[in-house]
This record gives C-alpha cells, sequence and structure tokens, in this order.
C-alpha cells in the first residue's frame, strides 16, 4: 500500500514538473516569437522608407521626362511620361486603399492630390501658351517639389504608424509575459498547497493508521499467545488452589475462635482469596469473553453505581452524585455487567486517589454530533474525581498491563477496562491534572431507538 502512494506521489510530482516546463516553454517561445515580431516590424519599416525614396526616385524620373520632351518635343519620351506617371498614380491609389492608419492614409491623400497638381502642371508643358512657357515651367518646379516633399512626409507617417504599433505590440506582450509568469508561480503556489493538503489528510493519515495497524496486529498476536498460555496456568494454578482452600476451611473448623492459630487461618484465606483474584484478572485479560449487548440506559446504570458505593465511600467522607443529561432516554447498546466492571474499576481508583475528603462525579451526557462510526451521535460517561491527579511520568504507562503504583494491585485494571471499550466500538479518554483531580470519559455510539424495552440492571458484585 505505501508502495503505490509512493508511486502516486511520484506521479503527481512529475506532472507537476511537466506543467512546470510547459510554461516555462511557452514563455520562451513567446519571447522569441516577440524578437522576431519587433525584427519584422524593423524590416517594413525600412520597407517604408524604400517606398517613399521609390517615390521621389519616380517623380525625379518623370521630371527627367518632361525636361528631354521640353528641349527636343520627341512624341517617344512624352510616351514614356505617360506611361510612368498612370503607373505611379495607379500605385497611389492601390496605397490609398490598403492602408488602415490615420496617419498614413492622410499622407497619401495628401500624396494624391498633389500628384493631380503635378500632372496638371506636366501637361501644361505640352502646349505652353505663347510668351508663358517660363511661368509653366515655374509652376512645374513648384509643384514637383510639393510632390517630392510629401513623399518624405509619406516616410514619416509610415514610421509614426510603425512605431505606434510596435508600442501596443510591446505592452501586449509585456502583460502577456506578466500574466505567463504570474500564472506560473500561481500554479506552482497551488501546486505546492494541493500537495501539503494531499499529504496531511491523506497521506500522513493512512501512514498513521498503518502503524497504529501494524501495533495493534502484533499485540493481538501477543494476546492471543498470553490467552493459551493463561489458560493452561489457571487452570493449573485453580485446582491446587481449590484444594489448599477447601482443607484450609475444615482446619477452621476444628481451631478455637479468637486464637492466634484463627487468625492465621483468616491471614492464609485472604491470600488465597488475592491469588484467586489475580488468576481471574490474568484471564479476564488474557481471554476476554465477548460482550452481550443489549440496550442499556446509562442514567439508571449511574443510579445504580451510586448506590452501591455511597455508604462505602461515605466512610472516608467521600461524596459521590450523578450529573445526567436533559436527554434521559438516550440508550448505548452494551453488555451492563461489562460497564459496571468498567465503572465500578474507575469509581475505586477514584476513590484511591482521593483518599479522603474529596467528591466522586458521575456524568452522562450527549454529544449530538453525528459520525461514520455513530450515525446518532455519542454518549458520554465520565467519572470525574478531586484527586491528586496522574504524575507524567505514570500517564506514559497508564494502560500498560502489569503496571500499577498499588501494593496489592494487578495492574489490569485499565487495560481490561480499555479492552472492553473497544470491544463496544466506543474509546476510553482521560484527562489529569496534578493536585486537581483526573475526569475518565467513556464515548460510546448513542441508539435512538430498540425493538424492545431496556432490561433491568442488576448488581452483580
Amino acid at each position: 500500500m505505501w508502495n503505490s502512494v509512493q508511486l502516486k506521489i511520484a506521479l503527481f510530482i512529475t506532472a507537476i514538473c511537466l506543467m512546470t516546463g510547459a510554461i516555462i516553454c511557452s514563455a520562451a517561445i513567446s519571447w522569441r516569437d516577440f524578437r522576431t515580431l519587433r525584427k519584422q516590424l524593423t524590416t517594413i519599416e525600412l520597407e517604408s522608407f524604400r517606398i517613399a525614396d521609390d517615390l521621389q526616385q519616380t517623380v525625379l524620373m518623370l521630371n527627367n521626362y518632361l525636361l528631354k520632351y521640353e528641349i527636343n518635343h520627341d512624341p517617344k519620351v512624352w510616351e514614356q511620361y505617360e506611361k510612368e506617371s498612370k503607373r505611379l498614380d495607379a500605385w497611389i491609389d492601390e496605397q490609398v486603399a490598403k492602408v488602415d492608419t490615420v496617419p498614413e492614409k492622410e499622407a497619401l491623400q495628401k500624396v494624391n492630390v498633389t500628384y493631380d497638381a503635378f500632372l496638371e502642371a506636366a501637361r501644361g508643358l505640352k502646349n505652353p501658351p505663347a510668351g508663358q512657357t517660363v511661368r509653366v515651367l515655374a509652376d512645374f518646379e513648384r509643384e514637383s517639389q510639393l510632390l517630392l516633399n510629401t513623399g518624405f512626409k509619406l516616410a514619416e507617417a509610415h514610421r509614426l504608424s510603425l512605431d505606434q504599433f510596435l508600442e501596443k505590440t510591446q505592452r501586449t506582450l509585456t502583460l502577456l509575459s506578466f500574466i505567463l509568469l504570474s500564472a506560473l508561480f500561481l500554479l506552482i503556489a497551488c501546486v505546492t498547497a494541493l500537495a501539503f493538503i494531499i499529504f496531511k489528510h491523506l497521506i500522513a493519515p493512512l501512514q498513521t493508521k498503518l502503524v497504529q495497524s501494524h501495533a495493534i496486529i502484533e499485540r493481538q498476536e501477543k494476546l492471543a499467545s498470553l490467552g493459551l498460555l493463561a489458560s493452561g496456568v489457571a487452570h493449573e494454578i485453580r485446582n491446587p488452589l481449590t484444594a489448599i482452600k477447601a482443607k484450609l476451611f475444615a482446619w477452621q473448623r476444628r481451631l478455637p475462635p479468637h486464637s492466634a492459630e484463627q487468625s492465621d487461618a483468616r491471614f492464609i484465606n485472604e491470600e488465597i482469596s488475592r491469588l484467586e483474584r489475580i488468576v481471574r484478572d490474568f484471564l479476564l485479560f488474557a481471554r476476554p469473553s465477548d460482550p452481550v449487548k443489549i440496550p442499556v440506559p446509562p442514567a439508571s446504570l449511574l443510579g445504580e453505581l451510586q448506590n452501591l458505593f455511597r455508604d462505602q465511600l461515605e466512610k472516608k467522607r467521600i461524596s459521590i452524585k450523578v450529573v445526567t443529561a436533559d436527554d434521559l432516554t438516550s440508550l448505548v447498546l452494551a453488555d451492563p455487567q461489562q460497564m459496571k466492571q468498567v465503572l465500578i474499576n474507575l469509581i475505586q481508583n477514584a476513590a484511591e486517589s482521593i483518599e479522603s475528603n474529596g467528591q466522586i462525579v458521575l456524568r452522562f451526557k450527549t454529544e449530538p454530533k453525528a459520525t461514520a462510526s455513530a450515525p446518532h451521535g455519542n454518549v458520554i460517561i465520565e467519572v470525574e474525581d478531586t484527586g491528586k491527579g496522574i504524575p507524567p511520568e505514570i500517564e506514559k504507562r497508564l494502560f500498560d498491563p502489569f503496571f500499577t503504583t498499588k501494593e496489592a494491585g494487578t495492574g489490569l485494571g485499565l487495560s481490561i477496562a480499555m479492552r472492553i471499550i473497544q470491544s463496544h466500538g466506543g474509546q476510553l479518554q482521560y484527562r489529569t491534572q496534578v493536585n486537581a483531580g483526573t475526569t475518565f470519559g467513556i464515548i460510546l455510539p448513542r441508539i435512538t431507538h430498540v425493538d424492545e424495552p431496556a432490561e433491568e440492571l442488576h448488581l452483580n458484585y
């Protein structure tokens, strides 16, 4: 399973790297295209100057044809002039229709108007009025110079339009680069956050659960082996204890009352009973019986336990009270005898922690928040005391089997309680503060209705 998770992580990281590489390549390609476009625009700009130069060269050529015609009046020269002038006129009309920027269109329209005036002045040279040749030549020279000047203005208009286009393109590409880089950083940030969320909410819990499951399996294997050992040990120990106890009972009947021998016999009997309790707890821990679950009202259970312990605790000046929730109809599905065993153990521990002059509170409350294991919420049963609390060094080993701070304890009480609660699908938790007290909480799934009424509870202790 972990190898599969690692594979998915590797694939995920590979996909991130590929996406990042794609964005970087896109940015590089965009920058390359931008440089190419800039070169093309520079070429076009040079072409605009070439067009202006061609216009000027053509005008000068027409001037040359007209001067030749003025000198020798050769009809062939005039035909060449007519041919070139028509070609230039067609070119100007073509450029006016082609351009789409205001400066260039205005410049070409001015060229067109000026060229019409130039042609008009040129036609005057073919058949000038008598005595007006000098004036006609002066008019032609003036129109020719104006046409050449408009050619320079056309080149300037071309350059201005190209500069505006280049500036707009530069802004667009700069914005595109900014958006592309921002998207790259945003993608990296989002992917990083997504990877963190996946690790935190999917991978880390699975890893923790795997470690816990492995520990549980090891513990169950040890307990299974311990159960087999416990059966044999309990059988071998119980038989001699039973025989010793029977002989002791027969011997006690022959001893004089209130004698030293009778006192020794009582001591031996108490120690035999303690050995029997140790064997019983050991067997119960190693091979616990399956719970026989029935609907149990927690309020009734706590009330009976209060009545059981009240007189015993009053001798130590320890009060015991019950605090119940408003919803007294809440039930839990549990084995009543096993639940009593857990609560009796917790109450006895609380009383030993207090020693004298204190209070034990048995509290029952509901937690309506639904979960997958508890669709109707949970019931929380708490045993709270005002005792000495649990020191940190003891907390670490609180639920370890056979760990105890009591001289006559077996160290199995809380371990057995934990296993019983877990077999009911619940949890056993606690909170403590040194010299302020401890609260143990039993969390069990809540049930809302049953097919038959809950059985009356009776203590068998």
